[in-house]
């Protein structure tokens, strides 16, 4: 009989924000294809006896196409000795993470899987800076988009409705388009002040940050040599937080 397949999130990279049905699943891995910036300290969860497969994704990188992963986890669960087999990946699978492609494969090869979600970046990294992605004072809701366009092409979004500033922009995945996001912001009407905050690798023990406004966004991430894996929160949370760290917030 095939096994089951679990797409599980591994968090922001911090091991203790790893949930405690994922580590319990690992625990029982029979196999495990898991991605780039999995950390030791959760890969330990895992059994020394399980199937272990490196599928980690860097810009112009790739250990395997996204449809060789697919096939693979495929292949994976028709396989009659292996019962758990976990797709690893960072963050949480269903937010920009592939995972509606990966369960599309196994829905029809007939797999029964199951998705353990995890904490994606952009609510850890806020929440280690104390950033609220929402707050009724100041927005009322938040978008999380790719800054990646096809082939490093312009992201195709919709520019009026990002710069209405009265959401949260999460950005992943931005760094390379960077200058051509603030530009189409402020071009639909963002103010170049809007306050915007970098975060690299968040939740880790080298994580930094850089508060800065939306018009020097770019000569931030230039001038302080930023790198992925990083997030991009741009909003009046971002100058809330701030505000709130240095004390400066009215009574």
């Amino acid at each position: 009989m095939a096994g089951k397949v679990y797409l599980i999130g591994a968090g922001p990279g911090d091991p203790e924000l790893l949930t405690l049905k994922a580590a319990r699943i690992l625990s029982q891995a029979d196999a495990v294809v898991y991605d780039n910036l999995i950390s030791d300290e959760i890969l330990a969860h895992i059994p020394k006896t399980a199937e272990m497969i490196y599928a980690g994704k860097q810009k112009s990188k790739h250990t395997l196409k996204q449809s060789e992963i697919n096939a693979l986890l495929v292949e994976l669960g028709l396989r009659d000795d292996l019962k758990t087999v976990v797709r690893l990946k960072g963050g949480d699978p269903f937010i920009f993470g592939r995972g509606g492609e990966e369960v599309e494969e196994l829905v029809k090869a007939g797999l029964e899987f199951e998705v353990v979600p995890g904490i994606t970046a952009a609510a850890a990294c806020g929440a280690s800076l104390g950033l609220p992605l929402t707050h009724r004072d100041f927005v009322s809701g938040v978008h999380f988009f790719t800054g990646h366009g096809c082939k490093e092409l312009e992201p195709k979004l919709d520019w009026k409705i990002l710069a209405a500033e009265d959401k949260t922009l999460c950005v992943y995945m931005g760094l390379t388009n960077a200058q051509i996001i603030v530009d189409r912001l402020i071009e639909y009407g963002m103010s170049a002040d809007m306050p915007a905050v970098v975060v690299e690798n968040g939740t880790l023990p080298n994580q930094r940050h850089k508060y800065t406004i939306l018009r020097e966004l770019p000569v931030v991430l230039e001038k302080d040599g930023f790198k992925s894996p990083a997030v991009i929160i741009i909003g009046k949370v971002v100058g809330f937080a701030k505000n709130l760290r240095s004390g400066m917030l009215k009574s």
